[in-house]
């Protein structure tokens, strides 16, 4: 008799070199099948998730306000998991493209101030009610965003105080990332290493610093939070 096949996740990257990183192995070991399209490179999305389990949109260098074609295909997109109540994560850039789909805001601080390095995280009452999350969180973002109408705040912190939420019971955005490997990691400080001059930047060797004390709490927060929103296939609980 033939196993059913492993359900599968829709992974929406950004740039050709990007990975779903942590992401992608965590949902891989939980039973999941990963299906990679990236739009910025011609790769179309699909007209509905029915045969997903859920979707992740990852981030990227470009702004949610760009406009570029694949920026607004992308973002209107998103009215497919949220019609079908298909679970969806959206980080970093994935998270403005849903509050730009919800009718929210995306722009940068008010005084030019970015978040690029290992910045504390304070949960919301209704975020303890969900998990315990980490003091500190990764972060590479030039922009924030609003929170959109009848979405839930679920972390909150001083700079860019919206830095998580769910909207409805399926749909839910993180500004800050928690898919970086140690490699990834390595690789953004590299490439990045021109922004650690913007106001409020850390500079490399903190990032890479920083992940020897925090990185732990935060990887053990990625998987509860991964599990809270897609769950694990039938086959492997």
């Amino acid at each position: 008799m033939k196993a059913d096949p492993r359900p599968r996740i829709l992974i929406v990257l950004h740039q050709e070199s990007s990975s779903p990183g942590r992401v992608g192995h965590m949902l891989i070991e939980a039973g999941y099948e990963l299906d990679i399209r990236r739009p910025p490179l011609g790769d179309a999305l699909p007209e509905t998730l029915r045969h997903h389990a859920g979707a992740v949109v990852f981030g990227g260098p470009m702004s949610a306000n760009d406009h570029e074609e694949f920026v607004r295909r992308e973002t209107d997109w998103l009215a497919v998991p949220l019609k079908e109540k298909k679970p969806l994560l959206g980080i970093c850039l994935g998270a403005q493209m849903l509050v730009n789909h919800l009718g929210g805001k995306v722009d940068g601080h008010h005084d030019g101030l970015v978040e690029i390095g290992w910045y504390p995280l304070r949960a919301t009452e209704e975020g303890k009610k969900l998990m315990h999350w980490p003091e500190m969180v990764y972060h590479f973002h030039r922009e924030g965003f609003s929170l959109p109408r009848d979405a839930t705040l679920l972390a909150t912190s001083d700079t860019y105080p919206n830095q998580a939420f769910r909207y409805g019971d399926t749909a839910w955005g993180i500004q800050f990332h928690g898919e970086l490997t140690r490699m990834m990691m390595q690789r953004w400080v590299v490439h990045g290493a021109h922004r650690f001059e913007l106001p409020g930047a850390q500079p490399g060797r903190d990032h890479l610093g920083g992940r020897l004390i925090w990185d732990m709490h935060l990887k053990r927060w990625l998987g509860e939070f991964l599990e809270t929103i897609f769950g694990r296939p039938a086959a492997h609980r």
